[in-house]
């Protein structure tokens, strides 16, 4: 990160990015005072690496004061992860690659927040992150774990099968077991699963 700055784009052109894909921790309000900097640090860090000048970040990215903002994000998130070329899932809760895939990662609570199921499912490349940014590994790589931590279909998390062909009962169970912080988030979190807007 050598000089850091937030670029809003319009218009039709829009770069190749990464994007990122975390829990929120309640002190994400105010970035740059809070530990949730240092992972976002590592994220644009990595994005570097990677060849990638841009990311996107949601706790940096959308102005939660203001509705307007707000609602064109809960309207397009779906879309933002679906169109970037990267997404970096990082999981606070596993402390390094030595934790692997084994039952510390299938316990992170990423799995199991209401958001992150569109995180896993809209992008094509997902590559999975320690806290202490250790590489653990791809959603291809590992598609099998991952379908039996959520009890998601493995053809849905590698697209084999294109989503609107499961079932809306089987689409929603995906999300049954998940938890949002606000109650309307349960509804808003599954806009983009079943390519709708509000």
């Amino acid at each position: 990160m050598r000089d850091p700055v937030l670029v809003v784009w319009k218009g039709l052109t829009i770069p190749d990015y990464a994007i990122l894909s975390h829990r929120w921790n309640t002190e994400e309000s105010q970035v740059r005072k809070k530990n949730g900097f240092a992972k976002i640090q590592g994220a644009c860090q990595l994005a570097l690496i990677d060849g990638y000048a841009w990311i996107w970040i949601d706790s940096c990215c959308i102005d939660k004061s203001s509705s307007a903002e707000l609602q064109e994000a809960i309207n397009s998130m779906w879309r933002y992860y679906a169109e970037s070329n990267v997404c970096y899932v990082y999981l606070a809760d596993v402390p390094d690659s030595e934790a692997g895939w084994g039952p510390i990662f299938a316990k992170s609570v990423w799995f199991t927040r209401g958001w992150t199921l569109q995180e896993l499912l809209a992008p094509v490349y997902v590559e999975f992150y320690a806290e202490n940014w250790d590489a653990l590994g791809t959603k291809f790589e590992r598609y099998k774990q991952i379908a039996t931590i959520t009890s998601i279909d493995p053809d849905a998390i590698v697209r084999v099968q294109a989503l609107d062909l499961f079932s809306t009962a089987e689409r929603l169970s995906w999300a049954s077991y998940r938890n949002v912080t606000r109650e309307e988030d349960e509804s808003y979190s599954l806009l983009g699963l079943f390519d709708m807007n509000m």
